[in-house]
């Protein structure tokens, strides 16, 4: 079997179990604080820090995933971040009393945190620069295929009078966990020259978060985002929803759509806009996003101010909604990439993992901040901060292309003028080849 083949079958492989485990994902997802809250009867307050445990156990695991993925290597340290997701959602189905529930939150959200960086790198080591992108936008389609399916079949199963529904959906979520593990498990990564600069081979380096706050790009980029994923993804549950019912006026029914809208945005436009992304500066891309999302804020704080008509109000939220997803998909294989491209070879774990504890620090801000000024009924303060949030990521984007080289900032269009250098530098000696033998045939006279 040729690298390339090994490569692709590799990459398949994970890919399946990774959309097979978002699918899981989806059966719990949007019902998890209703579950605590209603169905266990433990309160909004105990839903909240249920929420807050999910992140507070992947801050506590993330500083110390990607070093154990550089010296053992990405597949044991997935296979065990699946078990204890496995375990941890099982266990929050059967939990009753907020001690368990606690408990199983943080086994649940530190398995899904040691997974994350796992599978990045493994993606990494079976797609080369040319390729990346491709692998981490079908990686991203699929992830919110999975979770679109799975929270549709998961809505047809459950019942909030009855907790065994809720046990089953859990019991679901556990078994694709499981099914991750195993097919993870099974993966034979590819250890040959087309790939070697990305598999470590030798002991890893003992200083590598000195070796990543000394890198300037990385630095930026992490800095880059924290802001994009506080401004975005940190506000989906918590101040865009609030602002949506309390100012837009519309109904949690209608909600659902423009959740929704995000969603087919995303799974429509992946590959059409992969196309159009690819040959493009990487920078240039996200500080387009920047723009996106700026307009995206300001049709949201537009369909606050339209109370006399709801349907034009609808239609702006749900359009906030749907540019959100066009811009995500632009992300999807831009910012991953970027990330292992810029990694040293021995420390594409460590950076990965730096970059997920950076999302994860934002994702906990986010909501939080959201939160109070929602509660404070400062939405048009809000508006305006997150405005100036997206116009900010434009910014960040264009000066980080400025500390990157042509290969990290477009690893294609560089890999088409190497090819191009190539050909020409070849083509040279068989000219000059031809032209002696000519110089050397006689004339006839």
């Amino acid at each position: 079997m040729s690298v390339t083949t090994a490569m692709g079958a590799a990459l398949r492989r994970i890919q399946l179990g990774n959309a097979l485990s978002a699918f899981g994902n989806g059966f719990t997802v949007p019902f998890l604080f209703v579950y605590v809250s209603q169905v266990r009867g433990l309160g909004a307050s105990m839903a909240g820090f249920v929420m807050m445990t999910f992140a507070v156990a992947a801050l506590a695991v993330l500083p110390f995933v990607g070093r154990v993925i550089d010296r053992r290597g990405p597949l044991p340290v997935a296979v065990a971040g699946t078990v204890a997701a496995a375990l941890g959602s099982l266990a929050l189905g059967l939990a009753s009393v907020w001690p368990l529930v606690l408990a199983a939150a943080a086994a649940l959200g530190a398995g899904i945190a040691v997974v994350q960086p796992s599978l990045a790198t493994m993606i990494v080591w079976c797609s080369t620069p040319t390729t990346r992108s491709r692998a981490f936008a079908m990686q991203f389609f699929l992830n919110n295929l999975g979770l679109g399916v799975g929270g549709l079949l998961g809505g047809q199963l459950v019942d909030t009078s009855d907790p065994a529904s809720f046990v089953r959906l859990f019991a679901i979520e556990s078994v694709m966990f499981l099914v991750l593990g195993a097919m993870v498990a099974t993966v034979r990564l590819p250890r040959a020259p087309k790939v070697e600069d990305k598999v470590p081979s030798g002991p890893t380096p003992q200083s590598g978060w000195r070796a990543l706050v000394g890198d300037r790009a990385m630095v930026q980029l992490c800095v880059l985002g924290f802001v994009m994923f506080f401004a975005c993804y940190g506000q989906f549950e918590s101040g865009l929803a609030a602002f949506a019912v309390e100012v837009t006026r519309i109904s949690p029914a209608m909600l659902g759509i423009a959740l929704a809208a995000n969603t087919m945005a995303i799974v429509v436009a992946q590959f059409v806009v992969l196309k159009l992304v690819e040959r493009r500066r990487r920078s240039r891309v996200i500080a387009l996003v920047g723009l996106i999302w700026a307009v995206a804020w300001v049709a949201a704080g537009l369909s606050g101010l339209v109370p006399g008509a709801p349907a034009l109000a609808t239609t702006l939220l749900i359009s906030t909604y749907a540019l959100f997803g066009i811009g995500e998909s632009m992300l999807s294989p831009t910012m991953a990439p970027l990330v292992a491209d810029l990694a040293p070879a021995r420390l594409v774990g460590q950076y990965n993992s730096a970059f997920a504890l950076v999302k994860q620090l934002a994702l906990a801000v986010g909501p939080a901040a959201g939160g109070l000024m929602a509660g404070a009924g400062a939405y048009p303060a809000y508006i305006v901060l997150l405005v100036v949030c997206a116009l900010g990521i434009s910014v960040l984007a264009l000066r980080l292309g400025r500390l990157l080289t042509a290969e990290q900032d477009n690893p294609v269009r560089a890999h088409a003028r190497r090819t191009a250098a190539a050909g020409v530098a070849a083509e040279a000696p068989a000219a000059r080849s031809v032209q002696e033998q000519g110089e050397r045939t006689p004339v006839a006279v």
